[in-house]
């Protein structure tokens, strides 16, 4: 930083600029955007507190790429967090340097780590933030769609894409608010688990709702080659796997919502670089439960996921969060 770009800088206590920075995404996002802005930038406040800077105008590139090794070492963190982790940083850093409290240019000193595609793969998952503004988006503009039902199912109940396509009409209890999951191989659906994956799921009030004004008013009133109603319905019957992919990834592509969606083509056909498959749907959705404190055995009866497999394959949750959860359990005691 040269000596006229540190006078153009204006005091400020990382603190405040957080407060000034969290003030200004609740104008643009939603409530859920916010706090996980608000979760991610408090690591990076109490750094600083740590390490006596008190004033954001002191930051240096040498600075950032300390508190990233600190983050990284201290935190546990996989690529993929790291790259949440670290985009949110520069997405801060950039807003700070709009009101003179850094170096305008700092934030292209923030490094993103890099995520191969089977790392992606194995670990992508879509974040509740993200999945509040496509519901929103959807809320206002395609209420009780089938696209609305569709993610709003996938997201609420975390179910596979099998047990998503095999609902009928007669397996939605309007009244009890619950959906019935059921194995039917010898018409045309089936179940991961087969027979052991059956179970009913309760659903929320808001999606009881959402899912009767769907039946009751955009619903394409068809039926599959078997002659079942098929709940997810398209005209020409019950929707397939690969159309139920390719809903998702345009919902979940950036363009959807008209933010930035950096290398997408813009053309119908092909496949967001940053959209999500619906298995991401499930694994954010999971996460999600146990981030508010679900306990792990209702959310594996729910998903019909084991314990050992739900650890390894699904539960994202940072280090942090987990021990304030064990922290605010033992304060109960």
């Amino acid at each position: 930083m040269t000596a006229n770009d540190s006078d153009d800088l204006e005091p400020i206590e990382p603190g405040t600029a957080q407060e000034l920075y969290l003030d200004h995404k609740a104008n643009q996002c939603s409530d859920v955007t916010v706090q996980s802005h608000e979760y991610r930038t408090n690591f990076f406040v109490s750094w600083c507190a740590d390490n006596d800077i008190d004033n954001m105008n002191d930051l240096s590139g040498r600075d950032i790429q300390q508190y990233r090794l600190w983050r990284k070492s201290e935190g546990e963190l996989n690529k993929i967090s790291m790259q949440t982790q670290m985009s949110t940083l520069r997405v801060f850093l950039k807003w700070c340097g709009t009101i003179e409290a850094v170096d305008p240019d700092l934030y292209n000193k923030v490094l993103v780590p890099q995520v191969n595609g089977e790392e992606e793969q194995r670990d992508v998952m879509l974040e509740a933030e993200h999945a509040d503004e496509i519901l929103q988006h959807l809320t206002k503009y395609q209420y009780a769609s089938r696209d609305h039902v569709l993610f709003a199912l996938l997201w609420e109940t975390g179910l596979r894409i099998g047990a998503a396509r095999s609902l009928d009409l007669r397996d939605v209890d309007i009244e009890e608010s619950h959906l019935k999951i059921v194995h039917r191989p010898e018409k045309g659906t089936t179940l991961k688990n087969k027979r052991g994956g059956e179970r009913l799921v309760a659903i929320s009030s808001e999606l009881t709702e959402l899912i009767e004004d769907y039946i009751q008013d955009t619903r394409s009133e068809t039926t599959d080659d078997y002659g079942r109603d098929p709940l997810l319905a398209g005209n020409q019957g019950r929707l397939s796997r690969s159309t139920i992919r390719r809903i998702v990834y345009e919902l979940t592509a950036p363009c959807y919502l008209d933010q930035e969606c950096p290398d997408c083509n813009g053309g119908s056909d092909a496949k967001c670089p940053e959209a999500v498959n619906p298995h991401a749907i499930r694994r954010g959705s999971i996460t999600h439960f146990l981030t508010c404190d679900v306990p792990v055995e209702v959310v594996g009866d729910r998903m019909d996921v084991s314990r050992d497999v739900l650890d390894k394959h699904y539960d994202r949750r940072s280090e942090e969060v987990k021990l304030e959860q064990r922290r605010g359990y033992l304060e109960k005691i």
